[in-house]
């Protein structure tokens, strides 16, 4: 016989049945939504994070691409020229005194005594020329003389006679007066006869060549027997000898324009020949012309040197070095900053990112460097190779700066 179970005992599984099925009734609605929803939130993460990815490298690609653009570009700055600015400027090296010797009277050479190189004093006997024309001349002048001297002894005689017979009235005042001028007349053609004979002595003196000064011969252009024609007549003139005084020299140099405000008389200046080398010899701008050469466009400057041993030669070439000073706002920039342009010589200059074209005003041409007098300022950052094709605003990036004292 089975046993009886109770009522209360008995599972009441319609209960609970209902009430499971209320739960999953109550939460099959969420379970539908919940999985769109994080779908949706996955894929609005995914495309935040490719919107923000593709942001990011679009700004990464323009600021590449703007330093790719931005030209790179070394900069120097300028810099300032020294004080006193050294030119090397040749120079003629000439005697203090230079003299060609003529003959002055015609004739031929009789002997000469020094030869080129001869160091002579002044008044010593250089050359005689025979001069027979001359010396006949002078002998008949002296014959000529001589006879109006006895002429005018007569008639002082014969004046001073008659004056005195005119006291006794022994002759005539006639008679006294053509004594008188008689004698006056002689008196005359003496004085005509002394100075002739002193014209043709110092005619005959001038058979002798003597040497004006001291100094050296440097050229003898005659010798014995040849024809001498005297520097005074309309002929060919051919000095006989030529004489130098090379104990101090004169050094002659052109100044170009430019520099002429810059040498005064007074300064120094230094001499440096080929055959000397390493070695200066030191002069003294004396005096300048003090007007520029319409046809050279130079100065011509006299510079003297004192030479007492003769060291240096005459006529050599010298380069003369002198220090000019130099304009206070000139600068140095090397030739590879320069920019060729229609409208004239420009420079690039950095300011705040950017190329300015300035123009500028070239001084002078020192090879690899070049003085600019105009336009720059100390403180410009110039580029140096700067490419054809930039202009002004155009954006550059410093990649290298040389100080002033790093231009070589």
């Amino acid at each position: 016989m089975l046993p009886q179970i109770e009522d209360s005992d008995r599972p009441q599984t319609g209960g609970q049945s209902r009430t499971l099925n209320d739960v999953a009734v109550g939460n099959r609605p969420h379970k539908r939504w919940l999985a769109p929803a994080i779908v949706l939130i996955v894929v609005a993460a995914l495309l935040t994070w490719g919107i923000r990815s593709r942001v990011s490298a679009r700004k990464t690609l323009n600021v590449e691409t703007a330093q790719v653009a931005r030209t790179a570009v070394s900069v120097v700055s300028p810099k300032r020229t020294a004080p006193a600015q050294e030119i090397v400027l040749p120079g003629n090296v000439q005697p203090f005194i230079s003299s060609p010797i003529y003959a002055r009277t015609n004739g031929y050479l009789r002997k000469w005594y020094v030869d080129i190189g001869a160091h002579v004093k002044q008044g010593q006997l250089l050359a005689v020329i025979d001069a027979p024309e001359i010396d006949q001349q002078l002998e008949q002048s002296l014959s000529n003389l001589n006879t109006a001297k006895a002429n005018l002894a007569l008639a002082e005689i014969t004046k001073n006679r008659y004056q005195g017979l005119l006291k006794s009235n022994a002759v005539s005042q006639q008679d006294s007066d053509n004594a008188v001028g008689t004698y006056n007349a002689n008196q005359a053609i003496v004085a005509a006869n002394q100075a002739n004979v002193r014209q043709l002595q110092a005619l005959q003196s001038f058979e002798k060549i003597y040497a004006p000064f001291d100094g050296v011969v440097t050229a003898r252009n005659t010798d014995i027997g040849d024809l001498i024609n005297s520097g005074s007549s309309g002929g060919v003139k051919t000095d006989l000898f030529h004489i130098s005084q090379p104990g101090t020299l004169r050094v002659y140099v052109n100044v170009p324009e430019e520099y002429s405000q810059g040498v005064k008389t007074g300064m120094t200046a230094d001499l440096s020949l080929a055959e000397f080398p390493g070695r200066t010899f030191q002069g003294k701008l004396v005096r300048t012309a003090d007007a520029i050469n319409v046809t050279t466009r130079t100065l011509l400057i006299e510079i003297q040197v004192d030479n007492p041993a003769g060291t240096l030669l005459t006529g050599s070439y010298a380069e003369v070095h002198l220090k000019v000073p130099a304009q206070a706002s000139t600068y140095l920039l090397p030739v590879n900053t320069l920019i060729f342009r229609s409208k004239g010589l420009h420079v690039g200059v950095v300011k705040d990112g950017k190329v300015v074209l300035t123009a500028v005003t070239p001084g002078h041409d020192l090879g690899d460097e070049i003085e600019i007098v105009a336009g720059l300022k100390a403180d410009d950052q110039v580029i140096i190779n700067p490419p054809d094709s930039i202009t002004s605003g155009q954006e550059v990036e410093i990649v290298q700066a040389t100080l002033p004292g790093d231009i070589k």
